[in-house]
């Protein structure tokens, strides 16, 4: 459907990316990795058409739509929620236009005969056409979407000037999802979304019939919604088949055997070196050695990946608390005429891992500042238990540091003796090498100084932690420092975090913020959602059976009215009806039971097939890793574009592979 050819792009001496070939397919969903300033952002620019490649083509049909997602920097203003919304659809509101002026017009009595003929045919066409694209459901789509993404319904008569920042991006996002571009770029599009609306949109991008390339943060996002993750890095695109998950296996698997490979190539150049440094001057050795100084100068050397430092970080210790660590009791807080909380009671014990929950506003940040102490609750009161030793990490934590140290300075200060010597692997791990460290908070950008932040906390004793969004403006590498950092945390620990995967992985009672209060559900996230599942579908079938009870009510009325009910069958003889019913469901579950049976065999082939493809592509491996495989550049290339092909081949078949264990699962 797209594809680069021969792309290359750089900024000054740093090369993004040289001479890549790269292509994508309907209905992919692509998640691009790479580390930050690798050229992620850039990539999304320039398939959207807002930057030029250096050399060169971005190949695209003509009639392929783009739609573009940045990071931030989007504003609206001028209308309402739903009329920004709506023009999603600008050319089916405009047809609608044009049919209600026909209407109009066509009412009017000096129309003459041949005009009027004339404007009912376009007035019919317009019709057929509006409804062929949907265009009565357009107010429908409008209020889907925007709720899916947190909107209520009162915001959308509300003017769009009137929506902070995170909310026009839900708005731009809005807009972008309503016009169903071919081709959809997404920079980030979890950043200023809930965990309730990222729920809902990977559910809506599963079922996206067209093209997503995405770039995230958020590692549980990615592997629920993308089928192929490329990697940026080396000046090239490199590109696994599966989701995150699969990436990372396969990724580290990779560059284990490039390691191996490249250990080898030095090996052999270095034998070979050794070889003309001895005979150099032998005339018996001459063509010798002349042949394996050719064969030093063809050689490509492997590039190796430079290996991840996986830094693993544990908290300096701090006295245990007593059992009761934090209580509200009959706390309320309001702020003006809006009521947050009204006789909240909560209980923390020592040890409780409680992730807070609910959609955006609904008071969380509120509720982690009564629980600091940062602010008090109006009525009620806060209680702090015996020897808590507290961290509140809060959302604008960057704007409170001081800007006048350096970035080292910060760290080190307020830091254990016994911790100074972790400070540099620390800030690494954040992100801030080299002469980074000797940089002036003042300096910083907002998501620089949110990292360091995160950085000084780790450094600093407590036994009670409260984070409030602590993964903003980090990736993925930061977030797993933070992470196993947290998961070996000893104390007690709150948060508030949108990354389904950190609140998996921590959470052991999930509180539900809303409606004045604070409800506490036992258990993780996921049961969390089975239990709300479980709830709404008990409400469900109660309203089926009174909705059920008031139309048998009804029937009996109307019977009383007219003529008596027929009497009902006695049991242990099914009515006809009910035994056509039980044949056509036996001749149903026979026909599903022949579809999954094909699907089965249909994977088992594919399995053989990918098997033999691998076992051939191990073959041309060896035979490409062989001194002097590239002597003869003509003899070498049908080899390499075989193994290209097959490379090529493996992925459509997992490809097919992946769907067919999809619908086998569903």
């Amino acid at each position: 459907m797209i594809q680069l050819s021969a792309l290359s792009k750089s900024f000054g001496d740093r090369v993004l990316l040289d001479g890549v070939t790269w292509q994508i397919d309907d209905r992919e969903r692509v998640g691009l990795s790479g580390p930050n300033g690798a050229g992620k952002t850039t990539l999304l620019r320039m398939l959207a058409g807002l930057d030029e490649p250096d050399s060169g083509a971005i190949v695209k049909p003509a009639n392929l739509t783009i739609g573009y997602l940045p990071q931030d920097g989007l504003e609206y203003s001028g209308r309402t929620l739903r009329e920004e919304a709506s023009l999603a659809f600008k050319p089916l509101l405009d047809m609608r236009d044009e049919i209600a002026a026909l209407e109009a017009r066509l009412g009017h009595d000096e129309t003459s005969e041949a005009e009027h003929e004339a404007m009912l045919s376009r007035y019919a066409e317009l019709q057929d056409e509006f409804r062929r694209h949907e265009g009565y459901a357009i107010e429908l789509k409008v209020s889907t979407v925007l709720r899916g993404l947190g909107f209520s319904e009162e915001d959308l008569g509300q003017p769009t000037e009137t929506f902070s920042g995170g909310w026009q991006m839900r708005i731009a996002l809005a807009r972008l999802l309503l016009g169903r571009p071919g081709l959809l770029l997404l920079d980030e599009p979890t950043n200023h979304l809930d965990l309730d609306a990222r729920n809902w949109l990977e559910e809506y991008l599963t079922d996206y019939p067209h093209a997503v390339i995405l770039v995230s943060h958020d590692r549980y996002f990615l592997d629920a919604v993308v089928t192929r993750v490329a990697e940026i890095g080396m000046r090239t695109l490199t590109d696994y088949v599966g989701n995150y998950s699969a990436f990372e296996k396969e990724r580290d698997a990779r560059a284990e055997r490039l390691r191996q490979m490249k250990k080898e190539q030095d090996d052999e150049i270095e034998r070979m070196q050794a070889f003309i440094n001895r005979f150099r001057y032998q005339a018996t050795k001459a063509a010798q050695v002349q042949s394996r100084i050719k064969m030093l100068d063809k050689i490509v050397p492997i590039e190796v990946p430079p290996e991840r430092k996986r830094i693993h970080f544990q908290f300096p210790s701090c006295a245990k608390s007593g059992r009761t660590v934090l209580e509200l009791k009959n706390a309320h807080k309001g702020y003006g005429g809006l009521v947050v909380f009204d006789r909240l009671n909560m209980h923390i014990e020592r040890g409780d891992r409680i992730a807070l929950v609910g959609p955006n506003g609904v008071g969380k940040s509120t509720l982690m500042r009564m629980l600091s102490g940062e602010e008090r609750p109006d009525s009620g009161e806060r209680v702090e238990g015996h020897h808590v030793v507290m961290q509140y990490f809060a959302q604008d934590e960057a704007t409170r540091m001081d800007p006048t140290p350096t970035v080292y300075e910060t760290l080190a200060s307020g830091s254990p003796n016994d911790m100074v010597p972790a400070i540099r692997n620390i800030l690494g791990g954040f992100l801030f090498s080299g002469d980074d460290v000797y940089k002036r908070v003042r300096v910083l950008s907002g998501g620089e100084r949110t990292r360091l932040a995160v950085a000084r906390m780790l450094l600093r004793p407590s036994n009670t932690l409260l984070l409030d969004e602590p993964t903003n403006h980090l990736d993925l590498d930061s977030k797993e420092v933070l992470l196993d950092a947290l998961v070996d945390y000893g104390g007690t620990l709150i948060f508030v975090s949108h990354d389904r995967y950190f609140v998996e992985r921590l959470a052991t009672k999930i509180v539900e913020v809303g409606n004045g209060t604070a409800v506490v559900y036992p258990g993780t996230y996921q049961e969390f959602l089975w239990h709300k599942q479980q709830v709404e579908s008990a409400k469900s079938k109660v309203a089926s059976q009174v909705q059920a009870g008031e139309n048998v009510q009804k029937v009996q009325s109307h019977g009383r009215d007219s003529k008596p009910a027929k009497t009902a069958q006695p049991p242990g003889r099914p009515p006809r009806e009910a035994r056509e019913d039980q044949k056509r469901h036996d001749a149903e579950a026979r026909r599903l039971q022949k579809a999954e049976q094909a699907r089965r065999a249909r994977i088992d082939d594919l399995e053989a097939r990918i098997a033999e493809c691998e076992s051939e592509i191990r073959e041309i491996e060896q035979t490409m890793s062989a001194p002097g495989f590239y002597d003869d550049r003509t003899a070498a290339q049908p080899v390499i574009d075989r193994h290209q092909a097959l490379m090529w081949k493996v992925g459509d078949l997992m490809h097919q592979w992946e769907e067919l264990q999809s619908s086998l699962a569903r």
